[in-house]
């Protein structure tokens, strides 16, 4: 028998939401199914073959698929580790990773040495079924499972390793699968986090992730299209969907994120529309993430947490977006409501608080500025006084003089100094994390440490409601960089806390830094 194509015309899913999607999907494949089964019942042989379609399920408990049943867990390695904090930093971990066929019983052990794992912890699992969608030929079960650790000690290095039933990570030749983690101080001190936005699965994503584990950073922050599995990116069914990719993507970025708290958040490439009404199930089975934003089911790149005396806020700019609207308003204005308080409450309780989400507020380069997020955030992040912004989106790297107002309040040259409470926000992005590189605007120039061009200004757009690009030229575009790149950001809890931001390009070259002090 053919497989069925169950795919969403393109005239037909151009104007349609993810939620319309995600129902002409499930309808479509529901009423081919029943058809099926009602001819193989009448011809009398196909039927116990048939199974339902179940996308994102949880269970506390792993009943082994059928059809995979007779795998022994002892063959069965599980790959694709990747770390997470819970809501609190200091005592709240989350470690995930994936099996290639169903297991029994599988769990965590933690311990304070590699040899001392005596704490055991039940995983979750989060089966994820996709069916044969147009242009995938097969049908794909993937087991995603999840641990939580809480009433951890602060400040601490622990030892894990993954298991199940018939692979035991503390024995002898199962040991070199522990890993490691360390949870944050109790008090403010100095530490790293890095960030960077569209990754996929190429040979320099893997380079950039060997790049930026030399920084030693506390924890990462993705700034979505974090695989690429929706190789299109417009919000639609793609034709050419695979999810298989999230398996090549979680062993590359395992080499980090076994033991570096992997903080994502979702882009456009991001949005499948088979797995849930907005397109974010199959995030919700793949990632634990902490769930204290305004609504962890329904946006689960929506959260907060503080780690020392920075706090941290993902957003999903797919909720805001007008260049690519399939989610546009998707929560209701839940998620600008919620930002509003968090950002009053981070201000009261940190030094500094910064924000990452995936389309860009401020950028000159292919996608260029969003419309969308400019209305609904920007007034906000002036209102509370954020210090930092990072999106990706655009594949290169750029950053902002400290924009105040929508214009210029402060040139901030490499190397230079700005202040939030008077000068305005910077604005970085940061999407040069490994896919193909994009350009900027014809005739201007890359400027970036040790190659500073004079500053000019930049013919560029910003999207609006409308779906139109508006001509803009702008005088905010200090620091243009095309290439692979990250960014490193030093945080000091002195008498005289500091954010020192670096870029660092995939060779680890210095290609941009500045300072964010407050009150300074």
């Amino acid at each position: 028998m053919d497989t069925p194509d169950v795919g969403i015309p393109e005239p037909l899913a151009r104007g349609m939401s993810m939620a319309e999607q995600h129902e002409y999907l499930r309808t479509k494949l529901t009423r081919r199914r029943a058809l099926v089964t009602a001819g193989a019942f009448a011809g009398g042989g196909l039927l116990a073959g048939c199974s339902s379609a179940t996308a994102g399920a949880r269970s506390s408990t792993s009943t082994p698929n059928p059809a995979t049943s007779r795998v022994p867990g002892s063959v069965v390695t599980p790959f694709g580790r990747h770390l997470a904090f819970g809501a609190d930093p200091k005592t709240q971990m989350r470690i995930s990773w994936q099996v290639p066929f169903a297991v029994r019983k599988p769990y965590v052990r933690v311990g304070l040495t590699p040899w001392g794992l005596s704490r055991k912890i039940e995983a979750e699992v989060r089966a994820l079924h996709t069916p044969a969608l147009a242009g995938q030929r097969f049908a794909l079960d993937q087991y995603y499972l999840h641990a939580a650790l809480d009433g951890l000690r602060p400040g601490t290095t622990y030892y894990y390793g993954v298991g199940h039933e018939g692979f035991d990570p503390a024995s002898r030749e199962r040991h070199s699968t522990v890993g490691s983690f360390r949870t944050a101080p109790a008090s403010p001190g100095t530490f790293v986090f890095t960030a960077f936005g569209d990754q996929g699965v190429t040979p320099d994503a893997l380079a950039g992730d060997k790049a930026l584990l030399g920084r030693h950073p506390a924890f990462h922050l993705h700034a979505g299209d974090i695989c690429y599995a929706d190789s299109i990116g417009l919000g639609k069914d793609s034709d050419v969907y695979d999810p298989s990719a999230w398996d090549l993507f979680l062993k590359q970025t395992e080499t980090v994120a076994k033991s570096v708290p992997w903080m994502v958040t979702t882009g456009n490439h991001d949005m499948e529309a088979w797995y849930s009404p907005n397109g974010y199930g199959g995030q919700s089975a793949r990632w634990s993430l902490p769930d204290n934003g305004f609504d962890a089911r329904k946006a689960p790149g929506v959260y907060s947490f503080t780690y020392g005396n920075v706090g941290i806020v993902a957003l999903d700019a797919n909720d805001v977006s007008y260049e690519i609207p399939a989610n546009l308003g998707y929560t209701d204005g839940r998620q600008t409501a919620w930002v509003d308080k968090r950002l009053g409450e981070l201000r009261k309780a940190v030094d500094f608080v910064v924000v990452f989400f995936h389309h860009c507020a401020y950028s000159t380069s292919t996608h260029a500025s969003d419309g969308g997020v400019r209305d609904a955030w920007l007034a906000l992040f002036a209102k509370h006084q954020v210090d930092l912004v990072i999106n990706g989106h655009n594949h290169v790297y750029e950053r902002t003089d400290a924009i105040k107002g929508g214009a210029v309040g402060k040139p901030v040259p490499v190397g230079a100094s700005t202040d939030p409470t008077r000068d305005g926000i910077v604005y970085v992005t940061a999407g040069g994390a490994g896919k193909s590189l994009y350009r900027f605007p014809a005739g201007v120039k890359d400027s970036y440490e040790g190659k500073v061009a004079d500053h000019e200004s930049v013919d560029t757009f910003h999207w609006t409601k409308s779906q139109q690009q508006k001509p803009d030229t702008v005088e905010w575009s200090r620091v243009r960089y095309t290439g692979f790149s990250f960014l490193s950001v030093e945080v000091e809890a002195a008498s005289s806390p500091r954010l020192k931001v670096s870029a660092l390009a995939q060779s680890g070259e210095r290609i941009d830094h500045f300072e964010v002090r407050r009150g300074a």
